[in-house]
């Protein structure tokens, strides 16, 4: 481990809390010089480090996105084997697929500032401001044996995401089916699920879950169409978390919820049971009552001529919720 890496990990596992130079020399045996050219080093690439003189260094968790923070503070709560973080991208998703062309043993965690490509259900493109306002991460997994659905990816990715954010913040959030999580009547995140399959054998071979998150960029700077729809998590105040400690939190609920009933932390945060929605199937036009979301992740409708519909979430979009 080089030096400057040593010193970072000592400094986030001691944040917010001064350190001395000496100590820091002693614990990592190294010379006072070495600590001192490392900190320097760390600073000019923007992590926030006071320096007192008789108390030493002290470290604040930055608000820009740091690999080595998301390591951090993962430990040993997830699988996600090692985080690649880019400045920017086209497209973590794309990363995650180019990862994916050769074979993997472990999960891994595509984190980027800014994306120049965006794309969610459908091909649909959303709002990426150049700023850190934004979370976009892409994580490449294995396909666990007892999903039978990619859409189930889905259900657990929103679960974890409004966990996260309920534990940080105790901010209660809701979701839209099937992939949209929701703040006050207005979306913050997107989940896109895909599965890559291996055109011989037919299998799929790894799972990539995209998540699209607005962290803090405020009301006034959406485009004027999307202010009615869309909004940040932090849109009138200042964090009060970073964006590393929530996307670590996502993915460790990620991991803890896939061995329980997640289906169920699912079904309690949907605003769309017993609302009226409608939606286009074969160029028709139909409507009803949305009473269910199934284990796989199809929405039960009950209809307006007394049948039920069972909507999958790869072909159908809501297009009205009354």
């Amino acid at each position: 481990m080089k030096t400057k890496e040593a010193i970072l990990k000592q400094f986030i596992s001691q944040s917010n809390q001064y350190i001395s130079g000496e100590e820091l020399a002693n614990s990592l045996q190294l010379s006072r010089t070495s600590i001192w050219k490392a900190v320097h080093e760390l600073k000019s690439e923007g992590y926030e480090i006071d320096s007192v003189t008789s108390k030493g260094y002290r470290f604040h968790f930055p608000s820009r996105l740091s690999k080595e923070i998301i390591e951090f503070l993962l430990g040993n709560h997830s699988r996600i084997g090692r985080v690649e973080f880019k400045k920017i991208t086209d497209s973590t998703q794309n990363d995650a697929k180019r990862l994916a062309l050769n074979p993997i043993n472990q999960d891994v965690l595509v984190v980027s500032e800014y994306q120049t490509q965006t794309r969610g259900r459908f091909g649909r493109q959303y709002f990426v401001p150049e700023s850190e306002d934004f979370i976009s991460m892409s994580l490449l997994t294995l396909p666990n044996s007892i999903f039978i659905e990619v859409s189930q990816y889905t259900l657990l990715a929103a679960a974890a995401v409004v966990k996260a954010i309920e534990k940080l913040t105790h901010i209660k959030m809701s979701i839209k089916w099937v992939n949209d999580i929701y703040l006050n009547g207005k979306k913050i995140c997107g989940i896109l699920s895909e599965a890559i399959t291996d055109i011989e054998s037919n299998q799929i071979t790894s799972i990539i879950i995209g998540i699209g998150l607005n962290f803090s960029i405020p009301q006034e700077v959406f485009p004027k169409e999307l202010q009615r729809k869309a909004t940040s998590l932090f849109s009138e105040e200042i964090p009060f978390i970073t964006r590393n400690e929530l996307i670590a939190e996502i993915w460790k609920q990620f991991y803890r919820l896939m061995d329980t009933d997640f289906v169920k932390i699912y079904r309690q945060h949907s605003f769309v049971f017993g609302r009226r929605v409608s939606f286009m199937e074969n160029n028709k036009i139909y409507a009803g009552i949305a009473k269910q979301v199934t284990d796989t992740g199809d929405l039960v409708v009950f209809l307006d001529d007394g049948t039920t519909k069972l909507l999958h979430s790869g072909e159908i979009s809501l297009s009205k919720i009354d």
